[in-house]
Parts: structure tokens; C-alpha cells; sequence
């Protein structure tokens, strides 16, 4: 019989896939000692949107975070992070300095494995990276990324181009340890995963080792999983309750029970595992488990959704009160898929999917291109699988003033760590090489998320229950999330006058909490010059990140007045025309909705 081998992705991508990757490291560490008590000896601790969303999200930083983790699993025990090619674990492309820095400051903090995969599976994406994996004397597993195309489409991923991807990076000469077969959306069909499996076993020989991970968002990573194993695979991806299933990993106890009678097993001690699963349970207790994470979603077979990203745009969505429209983003994504190229739907290009869709929805079809889908259809992120289509890549040239990039991109990213240590050495702070990697990791086109966490900006958003009414909450000071149809909380909205000035006021009902507060679009109250002022409004649902001017200035047509986050995305408000600041709306960190005024210009 061949034992198959397995990585316990709970602490890790069981994180991203219920909870948007949002966890405190207290919360959880017990669950790491339990897990290696039971006789597991592989985990993936880190990485992915486990870096950012530490910084982000918990207050806290994650290199913490994977120092602690090393010394509770103790010094044995294989940690495994994830990375973004070119990407590494960064919001953007990150250039070669940067990437080097990466490998070397993971090793630095405990880990031993790095899975390192391109979304587009442009190899020249992976080459570089590789080697400074391997140069930090870290494991590199090397990434093919899989999904099922929306139906209709076809000329790439099946079978015969992921043998092709494989044969690239053989021929690359990119240095690796094992190969991992990942699909984020857990929708390729377990046929094409047997031949393609099967393939590459036949291609690489008897001696290399072949990994698969997938989710089981579709209902079929079981299947997915066992079909790969039959055709050579030695080892899986698994998770353990609470964190298993749904848009997680296949569950560790159901794939053993799987492979029963079968030549094939995973080598646990069921009861060890049912009380480390006792364990985990507990440490999670509190948290919100939202229940698209928890069921199957066969849509996503037709709009391929990464069980990882799923609920990390959920709860973004609760965060900006948006939660109703996703069925239609879900849906408008099976186009920006079809026009966008066929990169594989995992980060980054997941978002850019997502974004585009949430765009198109939010704002109409098209009628803005999303940094990151128009900058991948223009090839600034690599080539995608087949060319995109001419006139969504005419579209995002026009509207981003870019023209199509054929080359390498790396060769246009300038250094980051010079430009990481201008940013510190000016802010008055430490220069030392963990805070020159969040420095570049978490830059962002209106601001640096890592400059704000290191100057004291540490919010906490995890979203966890209140055990009286088991309703939802969010440990965070900003206002609360407005919701509407589809979540698990609902909203009234009142008109209400104070002094002459009518305020529209959004009540959670279930708390009684005020979430939202927005000057009334009634009249009523205000003065012959507030009635002549312009109303500068948001144009989609946002979360206010950075107002650029005060009251008084003077501001001319087309300069940012205020930039709005949602989904990981920044849009800039452009002014309308000339004027001066009459008034400002919205405070920073405010959820704003669609059509809300964020401030007004007198021309």
C-alpha cells in the first residue's frame, strides 16, 4: 500500500476560506500544539492573504505571527507558507529586491516549505522567485494552477496545457523540490485532473513528488482528490473541523475513510485527530462563521470563485453593506473570465475578476476597468493563457492611458527597498529589513497600508459573535457594517433633525446599533449657499481610505478629492470641475454608500 502525504492547511488557508484570512494568533495557537500532539507534522502557517491581512485586519504583524507559530508546533515540524510568483505575498508585483528579501525574511522567521505558484502560469513568473526560495534554503514547490473555464470557452486549461506549463518549467531550468497541481476554485473536472495528473507522473518519471490541492466549494474535492491520487499523486492538501469543507480543504477524517479499501492511505490516529478537531473547535468558538463558507456552491463551477476568495469578498462586502449584490458580481464574473485571457481564477488574478465584476455591476458593464484586470489584460502582469479579447484590451488602453506590454515584468519594476527606506528614514522609523518588506508589500496606489501599521494604525476587524443574541459583531471601532438582504442582520433607515439639518440615520435593528449617518437628500434645513453647492457623491459602495483636502481649499477638475476602498480596490473621486471645499461628508474609515454625498464644491 502507498501512503499518501498531506499538509494540514487549516492555520492557514482555512483562515482565508471562512474567515477572510482574518484570525488573532492568541486566538489559535492552542489548536497548533493540539494538531502536532495528534502526530501532524505539516502545516501551512502563513502567506497568501495571511501576510496582509495581519497588518490589515488583527493589529498585528506577521512575522509575529509565524515566530509563534514555529516555537507551538516546536522545531520539527514542517511550516509551509504560500506565494504569488512575482506577487510573493504582496498586494502588487513586487520587484526582484523585494522578492529576494521575501524568501530570506521567511526563512528568518521559522518557515521551511514555500508553494509557489503564477495565476496566469506565465512560468517566466516563477523563475526568479524559485530561485530565491531555494537560495534561502527553503523547499520550493512549483505551481500549476488549474480551474474549469466558463462554459463556451476553450483553449487552455485541459490536460494537454497544463503538460505544456509543465514542460515549460522544466525547460525553464527553475530550480524546485516537488510539484503542486492547485485548484483554487475546487471546479476542475476529477476526469481532467486524472489525465493530468497521470501526464505529468508519466513525463516526470517515478522520483519526483506531485502534490494536488484543492477546495471543496464544489462538492467534488474528495473526489478531485482521490481521482489525482489513482493517477500517482503522493500528496494532498487536508483540513480539520471547523475549518474543513465548504470553501476550505476536503476534511483530513472523511479523505481517510475515502481511501478504505483502497491501496492508498493517510497514515493518522483518527482519535488523536478527533481531539485536536475538540481543540480547534474551542479556540474558534467565538468567531462568525459565515454560512457561505460552510455549503456547496456549484455556481461557482460556471464562474469559477477560489474557495480562498469567496469569503474574503463576502465580508468585505458586509463591511461596505453590499452583501445582496453578490449574486450578481458571482454571475458577471463568468464574462471577465471569458474576455480577460483565462488567467486561472486564484490571487491575484481572483480579485481582478472580482473587482471587474463587482465594477461592472456597481457602475455598469465595462464602464470602468479595474487597475488590476486592465493592467493583466495589457499584459503587465504576464501573458495570460490566450489573448484577450481586442475590445476590452482597446477599452482598459484608453481608460489607464497604457499601451499593451509584451515583455517581462519584472524588467519595469524599479527597486523597492530604496524607495522602502526613503519611506522609513522620513517617517522617523526603524530601518530594519521586516519593516522595509511591509513597507513594499503593502504599498497601494493612494497610500501604504504597511506605513500605517508601523506609525500605530492597527485596527481589528474580526468578526465574531456575541453569545447572548448570536448575532454578528466586529471588533473595531469604525461604524458598523450596514446590511441588507442576505446577511444575517437587517437594517431600517429614519429621517432625523437635529438644529434645522435632517440626517439620514441607518439602524441595525437586531443591535440597535447606528450603523451609517449621511446628510438627508431632503432639503429641508439648509442654507441658499449649501443648495448651490455641487454634491460630489460616491459612485459605489466604499470604504472612505483617504480624503485629500480640507475645507477652504481650492481644488481644480479632475484632481482626487477622495479615494474609496472596496475589495481590495482603491477608486479615486475626480472633481467635477473647479471650486472650493464647502463641506466635507464623510470622515475617514466611514462605510459610504452608493449615490452618498462625500462633499461639496462651491464653483
Amino acid at each position: 500500500m502507498k501512503k499518501i502525504n498531506f499538509m494540514d492547511t487549516s492555520l492557514r488557508d482555512g483562515f482565508q476560506s471562512v474567515f477572510g484570512a482574518r484570525a488573532l494568533t492568541d486566538d489559535f495557537l492552542p489548536a497548533v500544539e493540539a494538531a502536532v500532539e495528534a502526530g501532524i507534522h505539516h502545516l501551512e502557517a502563513g502567506g497568501g492573504a495571511r501576510f496582509q491581512s495581519l497588518f490589515m485586519y488583527c493589529g498585528e504583524s506577521a512575522f509575529s505571527m509565524m515566530d509563534r507559530f514555529r516555537k507551538a508546533a516546536g522545531p520539527d515540524a514542517h511550516l509551509q507558507t504560500l506565494a504569488r510568483g512575482i506577487n510573493v505575498v504582496a498586494l502588487s508585483a513586487q520587484p526582484r529586491d523585494m522578492i529576494d528579501l521575501h524568501a530570506r525574511m521567511f526563512k528568518k522567521h521559522g518557515m521551511t516549505h514555500i508553494r509557489n505558484f503564477d495565476a496566469l502560469n506565465d512560468v517566466r513568473n516563477l523563475v526568479y522567485s524559485g530561485h530565491c526560495i531555494k537560495n534561502a534554503g527553503l523547499h520550493h514547490q512549483v505551481v500549476i494552477t488549474m480551474m474549469e473555464l466558463p462554459p463556451g470557452c476553450s483553449g487552455a486549461h485541459d490536460p494537454e496545457f497544463y503538460l505544456k506549463t509543465l514542460k515549460d518549467i522544466l525547460d525553464s531550468g527553475v530550480l524546485y523540490d516537488s510539484i503542486c497541481f492547485k485548484d483554487a476554485s475546487g471546479t476542475a473536472n476529477p476526469q481532467k485532473v486524472y489525465d493530468t495528473v497521470r501526464a505529468a507522473r508519466k513525463l516526470l518519471g517515478d522520483e519526483e513528488t506531485i502534490w494536488m490541492h484543492t477546495h471543496e466549494t464544489a462538492g467534488i474535492g474528495v473526489t478531485q482528490y482521490k481521482a489525482a491520487v489513482e493517477a500517482g499523486c503522493d500528496g494532498i492538501c487536508l483540513a480539520r473541523s471547523p475549518l474543513s469543507g465548504g470553501t476550505c480543504q476536503p476534511d483530513m477524517i472523511s479523505m481517510w475513510h475515502a481511501l478504505k479499501g483502497t491501496q492508498y492511505f493517510l497514515d493518522i490516529d483518527v482519535n488523536k485527530i478527533l481531539e485536536a478537531n475538540r481543540v480547534q473547535e474551542e479556540c474558534l468558538a467565538d468567531y462568525f462563521f459565515p454560512p457561505e463558507a460552510q455549503k456547496v456552491s456549484s455556481e461557482v463551477i460556471l464562474s469559477p470563485m477560489p474557495g480562498g476568495a469567496l469569503t474574503a469578498n463576502t465580508m468585505m462586502m458586509r463591511d461596505t453593506g453590499t452583501l445582496h449584490l453578490y449574486p450578481k458580481v458571482i454571475d458577471a464574473m463568468s464574462e471577465c473570465i471569458a474576455r480577460g485571457g483565462f488567467g486561472t481564477s486564484v490571487t491575484p488574478v481572483s480579485q481582478f475578476y472580482f473587482q471587474q465584476a463587482y465594477a461592472n455591476v456597481t457602475q455598469g458593464p465595462w464602464k470602468k476597468i479595474t487597475d488590476g484586470y486592465g493592467k493583466m489584460v495589457l499584459g503587465y502582469f504576464g501573458r495570460t493563457p490566450v489573448p484577450p479579447d481586442p475590445d476590452i484590451v482597446q477599452i482598459a488602453e484608453k481608460q489607464l492611458g497604457m499601451s499593451v506590454f509584451d515583455g517581462d515584468p519584472l524588467d519595469i519594476l524599479e527597486p523597492g527597498i530604496p524607495k522602502a527606506k526613503k519611506i522609513l528614514e522620513a517617517e522617523g522609523l526603524p530601518v530594519t529589513e521586516e519593516n522595509l518588506f511591509i513597507i513594499g508589500a503593502l504599498t497601494t496606489a493612494g497610500g501604504n497600508k504597511g506605513l500605517d501599521f508601523l506609525k500605530g494604525a492597527r485596527p481589528i476587524k474580526c468578526r465574531k459573535i456575541t453569545p447572548e443574541k448570536e448575532s454578528p459583531r466586529e471588533s473595531v471601532s469604525s461604524p458598523e457594517p450596514v446590511s441588507k438582504s442576505g446577511d444575517t442582520m437587517t437594517m431600517s433607515q429614519y429621517k432625523v433633525t437635529v438644529d434645522g439639518s435632517s440626517y439620514e440615520v441607518i439602524v441595525e435593528d437586531e443591535m440597535g446599533k447606528i450603523a451609517g449617518i449621511s446628510p438627508s437628500s431632503d432639503e429641508q434645513g439648509t442654507s441658499p449657499e449649501e443648495k448651490s453647492a455641487l454634491e460630489v457623491k460616491a459612485q459605489l459602495p466604499g470604504n472612505v481610505y483617504e480624503i485629500q483636502f480640507a475645507v477652504g481649499d481650492r481644488v481644480k477638475e479632475g484632481e482626487t478629492l477622495v479615494i474609496l476602498e472596496a475589495m481590495k480596490m482603491e477608486t479615486p473621486v475626480i472633481s467635477p470641475s473647479n471650486g472650493i471645499v464647502n463641506s466635507i461628508e464623510v470622515v475617514k474609515g466611514q462605510i459610504v454608500q452608493l449615490g452618498q454625498v462625500l462633499l461639496t464644491l462651491n464653483e
